[in-house]
Parts: structure tokens; sequence; C-alpha cells
């Protein structure tokens, strides 16, 4: 028997797509739409297991909707701008335009050879004039909108990529992609008021009930609205200071008060800038970063002032007035105040400086002696040590017992907080969407005029100078516009913007007036199921939902405030780990097996240390060549080891044997091919039973439920038990037109799995109807009988056989008569049963 050619096949339809495309610009926009969207790839030169993974999902979802009938929108586009083109142009002395365009060809064509049903004709490139110019007319208008501001402020530098960091983008208190330690530094910078919707962005996380939970979670954790009280502290001081505001959520713990601590920003830091301590205390601030993680991992550290807070709830209690490093000046007011019983933090603090700790919680209303020592309670009790709130339910009662009083006293107000910060879009770099705004000789912003527009690049060929570029490119900077001079500003946008509304111009790619048409929005957006990685869960899926309420914010034409109506978070493809004897990384292709062991090739006596399974990343060396795959074993066997492995949600261990196991089964659907049409040429005249129908029926449901549900492994799964049937059924004596109806149902649900051989088989077989998405008869699925599992208290006492559709009762009389299950029901009283058809019945007694 001949063994499939994989790669003749797979080129040929490669080049048949390239001639007739499955999807048009033109569209009959009568029809059923879906928007099957999959995160762009940012163009690194390759393509790795989780592009892979990711787009074979997508493509899976896409020609399943494709052959219902619905119009699909399936495209792709290159997330192209950023720091790695920059950084790698430096190194290599070329430019980042040439590297990144170079990169985004190298990694097509090997899209392609996957064979994904992607409209290329819609392709985007972020670093394109042609959809960064629209990307600034949207910053213009986000400015006319009052949704973007410029001001100085404390800012994440990344040292290494010399460039600001917006705090999602700051891990662990070092920069995402550089991995060094972030720092301080205060910078003019760009924003856009993200803030502005804090409350929308929290509250329409409610409507998506097609969104992972966990990623609304972290969605709305990150959003962070919180109720407390802004507090005024009367202050003792010989200077011009009357009082102090600090924001809380914990007002209930007031008596526990031990300091004040501001931010080194604080308008009372006028007071010590000439003081050669303070100023050195800001120097040693600015080695922290702005974010929670870097804050938190810092060293507490504080600046004593000659002020003295009066707690507003006892004015016994005095305490002392420090700048701190963790308080920053764009939470609440730059000030918090101190209660180190019950904040790890303020307790830290408070040691450094042997501050007093007063213990107001007690996790027990009658243990009055409770007292917080090296580790601060933070959960739930009972108020003591604090007078009037004293035996106060904590925090539900007590928190809102204290707003009253302070509010009744005129000593605070109740207010709402969010966690979520104004999004920081200037970076100190070239190779970025340039930022339409320019200064007049006073250093005042003004917008570039529209018919400027685009602000394109100027072409650097080599980047050899250190820092941002642009700042030395005066010829382009400096600019006359009705005789005055101005400068353009040098720091470009985020990358995240570039991002944050792709999905928009996907839908009228070709539209040079507009970044996009209404009338294609109305249509397709939003987006019915976006794919990706759940360490997007905040920065990309937050920052394109603030970009969909900006949009619409003042415009008539645009209601659309969600863009992603279907979330699916896939999992990573991970790969064990491998180190030689000086604990090197060592990557697969440099290992050889013998003996169950694992040696280096170009050492086969040095053992390598075979270490856990992890998400493949170039860093750990654990990663494997796509392209070299494909070519050994090909693009449908890829797809098939890739879906079959675990549930797509679920992370993927790549194994050898898995893909070689793929390739086999593949070779043993070609073999069952070539069986199937031997049986076609014999032409029975009757069949043999109604086995093939009843079979292909329930194939079918099977198939469309699965796809419905993302269960991609056990749609491989269904694959396995089909080839195990008609390998052993087809050979039984059918009709031609029996095979050939039941087969073409076959192979068309096939085919969002495995399509290079599906079109080829249904090619062979010479099919001339429509490629649709076959129905499935519901009569021919049901059994004449079933099986049912007999419970007694949840546990399996037997098994039935009975005609399908029989009744509870029907089925409660066989059960007696089953000497074997009935004698459990012997004295015993039935106080419940619960039936599910033609499976189980669990009788409670």
């Amino acid at each position: 028997m001949e063994r499939y050619n994989f790669k003749t096949v797979e080129e040929n339809w490669q080049k048949y797509w390239e001639k007739n495309k499955t999807f048009s610009t033109k569209l009959d926009k009568s029809k059923k739409k879906f928007y099957c969207l999959e995160m762009f790839p940012y163009p690194s030169g390759k393509i790795h297991m989780g592009h892979v993974r990711n787009y074979t999902i997508g493509d899976v979802l896409a020609r399943y909707k494709s052959l219902q009938g619905y119009n699909v929108l399936h495209p792709m586009g290159w997330d192209s701008f950023g720091m790695p083109a920059e950084n790698a142009a430096r190194q290599n002395n070329l430019s980042p335009k040439d590297w990144t365009e170079s990169n985004i060809s190298n990694m097509k064509s090997q899209l392609k050879r996957l064979g994904l049903s992607i409209d290329w004709d819609r392709e985007i490139s972020t670093c394109s004039v042609d959809y960064y110019k629209h990307q600034q007319e949207f910053f213009l208008e986000l400015y006319d909108k009052g949704l973007v501001y410029r001001k100085e402020q404390d800012v994440n530098w990344d040292p290494v990529d010399q460039t600001v960091l917006a705090n999602e983008q700051v891990i662990d208190g070092k920069g995402w992609r550089s991995g060094a330690q972030v720092e301080r530094k205060k910078l003019n910078q760009w924003f856009f008021n993200i803030t502005k919707f804090s409350n929308e962005l929290l509250e329409s996380l409610d409507t998506l009930d097609q969104w992972p939970n966990k990623v609304k979670i972290m969605q709305k954790n990150w959003i962070g609205k919180s109720f407390g009280c802004e507090v005024k502290f009367p202050i003792s001081s010989s200077k011009d200071v009357r009082e102090i505001k600090c924001f809380t959520t914990r007002p209930d713990t007031l008596f526990g008060l031990s300091f004040l601590a501001l931010s080194v920003d604080h308008p009372l830091s006028k007071f010590y800038e000439h003081d050669k301590e303070f100023i050195k205390f800001k120097e040693k601030c600015s080695e922290t970063g702005t974010t929670e993680e870097s804050i938190a991992n810092a060293e507490k550290i504080g600046f004593k002032t000659d002020l003295t807070a009066i707690n507003p709830l006892d004015e016994s209690i005095k305490v002392p007035v420090y700048f701190a490093n963790f308080v920053l000046m764009d939470y609440g007011l730059g000030a918090v105040f101190g209660c180190p019983a019950h904040d790890q933090r303020d307790l830290d603090f408070a040691n450094k400086y042997k501050l007093n700790v007063k213990t107001v919680v007690t996790p027990k209303k009658d243990d009055l002696k409770f007292k917080v020592a090296n580790e601060a309670y933070t959960g739930p009790g009972y108020i003591f040590n604090s007078s009037f709130l004293d035996g106060l339910k904590c925090p539900e009662d007590s928190i809102i017992k204290t707003i009253e009083h302070l509010e009744k006293n005129g000593l605070g107000e109740k207010k709402i907080n969010f966690r979520l910060k104004d999004w920081g879009i200037s970076r100190q770099r070239y190779w970025g969407c340039p930022i339409p705004i320019i200064y007049d000789e006073n250093k005042n912003p003004h917008k570039l005029p529209k018919e400027m527009l685009p602000a394109e690049l100027p072409q650097i060929d080599k980047l050899q100078a250190t820092g941002n570029p642009l700042d030395n490119e005066n010829e382009w900077k400096n600019l006359k516009i009705n005789g005055k001079k101005y400068t353009r500003e040098t720091d470009t946008l985020d990358t995240f913007v570039d991002s944050s509304w792709y999905f928009l111009r996907f839908c009228s790619p070709k539209n040079s007036q507009y970044g996009f048409s209404y009338e294609d929005i109305n249509y397709w957006m939003p987006v019915d199921q976006y794919i990706g990685g759940v360490e997007h869960a905040i920065l990309h899926l937050l920052y394109s939902r603030f970009f969909m309420q900006a949009i619409t914010h003042k415009n008539d034409k645009f209601n659309i405030t969600e863009p992603f109506k279907g979330l699916f978070t896939q999992g990573m493809v991970c790969h064990e780990t491998y180190k030689d004897s000086e604990n090197n990384w060592v990557s697969p292709d440099e290992i050889i097996s013998k003996d169950g062991k694992k040696y280096l090739k170009n050492n086969p006596s040095q053992e390598v240390k075979v270490g856990p399974s992890e998400s493949m990343s170039k860093s750990k060396k654990n990663t494997i060549d796509p392209e070299n795959i494909i070519n050994n074993y090909g693009a449908d066997s890829v797809r098939l080891f890739i879906l079959s492995d675990s549930p797509p949600e679920k992370d993927v261990q790549w194994s050898e044997e898995g893909i070689a196991a793929s390739h086999k089964f593949i070779q043993k659907l070609w073999t069952l091919h070539r069986k199937i049409i031997e049986e076609i040429s014999k032409d029975y005249s009757e069949d043999a039973s109604d086995e093939l129908i009843k079979f292909t029926n329930k194939f079918i449901k099977k198939i469309s439920n699965n796809l419905e549900n993302f269960s991609y492994n056990i749609i491989v799964a269904n694959l396995h038990e089909m080839y195990s049937f008609l390998i052993n059924e087809i050979g039984k004596g059918y009709k031609k037109s029996t095979i050939l109806d039941n087969y073409k149902k076959i192979l068309i649900t096939m085919n969002p799995i495995i399509p290079h051989l599906s079109n080829e088989c249904l090619k062979i077989i010479e099919n001339t109807d429509k490629v649709e998405w076959p129905s499935y008869d519901e009569k021919q699925i049901k059994e004449d009988s079933s099986i049912i599992v007999i419970q007694i208290n949840g546990k399996k006492r037997g098994l039935i056989s009975t005609d399908s559709g029989s009744s509870e009762t029907e089925i409660m009389k066989l059960v007696y008569e089953d000497q074997k299950i009935a004698k459990y029901l012997v004295n015993n009283k039935i106080k419940k049963q619960i039936y599910i058809e033609n499976k189980l019945i669990n009788i409670i007694i």
C-alpha cells in the first residue's frame, strides 16, 4: 500500500489556496458573520510552537464556521514596532525596518505551511505608515476629547532598554523584556486617561459571559475598586501646615495610628527641598520602581520631618510624620497613615524606626490580650483598644461606623478609589509610532496639523547613538510652520497602543481615509472569538477595552464598547529542560539518547541532567523548531499532535514520540482511504447494514459538539474511534452511493483538524458537491437499547439492559426483578430516585 506523500500534497494545496482565496473582501453582508482572531505575533524571525498552537486552535474554529456558511473574518498581522527590533538593529548594524520586514517575510512563509485559512489580503503591520498614520489620528482625537495629557511624574525606568515602562510591564521589579532592575525616574510623559473609565471597565466585565472567569478576576483586581475614607489629620508644626489628608480603606484602625507617611513629591516636600539630607533621601528613593511589587520588595526607608500629626479620633495620640519610599503621589493623596499592627509594610517601617505598635483588631471577640509581634494581623475579627468602636465586627461593621463618625464631625469623607492608574504611553526610542505633537519655542505642546499627518519616522540606517536616536535627528526634529519654529516630540508611543486597536483595522485594512469604515465595524465587531495567552490578561486586553471606551466616548457613530465577545486563553507548549555538567542549558538538538539516558552529541561520554518540563523559551533552550517538524512530519501531523495531547486551555507536553505517533496515524488514515477507494469500486447492490449511516451521524454530532466546546483533544480521540470503526466496517459490503455519501461527510468533519489530507481525499473521490458542514439525523443516532447503571446511595450495584427511552417506572420494575440488586432494597425505605434517561438511576434509601 502506497504511503501518504504529505510534502507533495501540502505544497500543492498551498499553491491552490494562493490562487483561490478562501475569503473575499466583497461579502454578502446579509449572511451571518464570524470574526475569529488570534493575538498577532511579534516578528522575531521564526515561528515557535506557541504560535503553532495559538493559530491552529483559531484555524480549526475559522474553518468550522466557514463550512457552516458564515462569512468568516480570519486575518493576520504583525505587532512590528518595539525595542527588540531596535536592539537587534544596533547589534547587527542595520535598520530596524529591514530587520523587521525580513522577519515578517520569513514567518509568513512558515505560517503558510501550516495550512492556515488566513485571509492574507487583510494583512497589516503596525510599523507600516499605512497603519500608524491612523493611530496618530486617533491620538489627536483622544487629545481633543481630553483623554490625552502630559505631566511630570515618577516613572519606571529600564536602565538597559533606556525607556519608560508601564506598571504592567514590570515583572517582579524588573523590565518585562530586558530583565533589568527598574528604577524610579521623574520625566514629562504623555498619558492616556484610562482612569476616566475605571468604573465602566469594571462593570462591563459582568457582561463578558464568554470570557474565562480567571481573566475577569485578574482585571477586576487590577482595576481595584475600593471604598474608603478621606481622613483629615490636624498637624502641629511651626510651619504653615494645618492638616494632611489621607485616603484609607481601613479607617476603623485609626486608633492604631503610629505615623503618617508622605510621598517625596507631596506638596509639603517644598519645606525640605533645600535640606541636604532630604535631597539624599530622594535620590535613594529613585532606586525603587513605581510598581507595587518593587515597592513591596524594597527596604522601607523614611525621612523624619519636624511635623506632628494628631489622631482625629483621639487628640491625645500624636505621631511623627515621615517621607517614605513606599508612598507614591499618584495613589490616593500621596499620604498614608501607618497602622503597624495590621499592615506588614507599616510594621516593617515601625520596627525599623522604633515606633509604637498598637493592636486594635483581635481575631476572637473575647481575646482582649491579643497582641501583634513580628507579623501584622490582617484578617477579620473584632475591634478593641478603640474607644467607641470596641466590640464591632471587623471590617464590615466597624468601617461603616467609623466613616459615619468622621463625616458627622467633619473629620473625613467617604470616597471611592481605584487601584488603576493612567496609562503612560511615552517611550524613549526610535522604533515606534511618532507622537504627533510639536512644541513651540516656549516648550508649549501643540497638535501637529492634520494636513501634516502622518508624522513619519526618519530613515536611520545605523543606530549608533545611545538613548533615544530621535533626539539626534535635528533635520527631522526641527520644523517651521507659517514661519514659526517648532520642535517635534521625540518620544514614540508604547507598542501596546499599536495592539489596542488592530482588530478594528482588520475590518477595513485598505481604507486610506480613516482607520476603519463604520459600515465594516458595525458588521464585523465585536470579535466573536479572540484567542491568546493568559499572560496578556491585564496588559493588552485591558488596553484594548479602554481604547473601545475612548473611541465611543462622544461618538454617535460608534456604540460598541467591548472589543472581544468571546475569549479563549490557550495553554503553553512545554518541553523537558536539560543541563550539562557545568549547569549550562542544553537544547534538545544537542542531545543523543542511549540506554534510556541522554548525552551530549559532541561529547557522548558526558551525561545530561534532565530537568522538569517547562514552557518553551529561548533562555532555557528547550524550544523545538516547527519548520523542521513540518518538514519531517507534515503540517497535518503537527496540527493533530498540538491538539491531541491535552485540552487547549491546558499546557501541552511536547514529545518526539507524540509527533511521530500523530504522523503514523495520518498514514493509517491514508491506508483507510485507499481501502475505501477499493470498496467503492466493488459497488455492492445492497448495504450489509445501516451501521455505517448510524456511525456517521453519531460522528458528526460528536465533532460538532466538541468543536463548539473547544474540546479539541476529544476530537482527536473521535478520529481514532472513527478509524477503528471504518477499517473493520467498510469491508462488510456497502453500495457505492452509501460509502461516498458517508465518507464525504466524514472527510468534511475532519477538515478543520487535518485540512490537507481531508481536501486531498475529497479531490480523489471527485467530490463535486458544495463542501459544507454536514447535518446529522437524530433518528439515526438513537440506540434501540441502553445499558442503565443502577446506583444505591451513589454506589454502583448493577447494570440493566432495557429499551432506549424507558420510563423511570419501567426501570424500577426491572430493578425489583433483579435479585442481585433488589436485595439492597429489602426492609429499606426509598426516599428519592434520580433518573438520567438511558444512563443511570440513583436510588436514595
